[in-house]
């Protein structure tokens, strides 16, 4: 009969202790699941070989007989239980008869059963978790919001907090897969995508932006209008302002997230476009200012 290694099985050393043994079953049997692995022969296989080597090293008894009498541990096993061989004939009696002779791989589950009494003990599983991944714009997250994804072919619908960052992850408790012999059902990982946005750069709460100004503003000096994300704000831009001049505007930024009554900042970089093509007329007179400054 080809040996069993129940510790490769469960990727273990043989010094492994009780809580490694147990966390090695949970890890490999929630690999394995069927429900994970639906219609495959080959994972099936997996997780009932699984099943068979926790049955046996967390059996202090069992686990004491595998490593006392390595591949030959299930007819010692049976010796002790069935008692003296006949003499004579040098046949067993009983059940130990039926164990004689080489035991291939689709055998094992069935040697297993008939040796310790029934199928592996079930064991209450959580289900696995999911991952998914969610794709939304910036001005999406501006303010928290309900959507419905399909996950595993089954319809959520979640609410989405303000202030959720480009590769945030949140866990949605239960949305996994079931549970297995009552355990509860595992979780959904979900990961967000956030696009950027034309106009506006985040930086943890607060807000970039861009504005073109013209050399007459710049110059001279004025009040615009500056389109925010919560709506349009007027704005005054001092006489002489250089290219490049950054101006704050506080609370205007991105909400906080889970706390929507607090913002960060927005800022303001000036871009003064330098005017072309101009008439005869305006080359004339900025010549004249030209002069007049010297």
């Amino acid at each position: 009969m080809a040996f069993v290694d129940y510790y490769q099985i469960l990727g273990i050393s043989k010094n492994a202790t009780e809580k490694e043994i147990k966390n090695a079953y949970r890890k490999q049997a929630r690999k394995f699941h069927p429900d994970v692995n639906p219609n495959d022969q080959n994972a099936q296989k997996k997780f009932q070989e699984v099943n068979e080597a926790n049955e046996v090293l967390s059996d202090p008894i069992k686990r004491k007989k595998y490593d006392q009498f390595g591949k030959d541990w299930k007819q010692a096993g049976q010796y002790e239980s069935s008692g003296p061989r006949n003499s004579g004939s040098g046949r067993t009696s009983g059940r130990q008869q039926g164990y004689s002779g080489d035991f291939g791989e689709s055998d094992f589950s069935d040697f297993f059963s008939s040796m310790f009494g029934g199928s592996a003990r079930q064991t209450n599983l959580k289900g696995q978790d999911f991952n998914a991944e969610l794709r939304l714009n910036l001005r999406d997250v501006y303010t928290s919001q309900q959507r419905t994804i399909t996950v595993n072919g089954k319809n959520i619908r979640l609410t989405i907090p303000a202030g959720v960052e480009n590769g945030q992850i949140i866990k949605i408790k239960g949305h996994g897969a079931p549970g297995r012999n009552g355990g509860p059902n595992g979780d959904l990982f979900l990961t967000f995508l956030i696009n950027e946005d034309p106009e506006f750069t985040r930086k943890g709460n607060d807000l970039y932006k861009n504005n073109e100004i013209d050399l007459y503003t710049a110059i001279l000096g004025d009040e615009i209008q500056i389109d925010t994300l919560s709506g349009k704000v007027k704005l005054k831009v001092k006489p002489g302002t250089q290219n490049g001049t950054k101006v704050k505007l506080k609370g205007k930024g991105f909400p906080v997230y889970k706390n929507e009554s607090m913002f960060g900042d927005l800022y303001i970089s000036y871009s003064v476009k330098i005017p072309s093509d101009l008439t005869d007329k305006e080359k004339e007179l900025f010549n004249e200012l030209r002069n007049l400054q010297k």
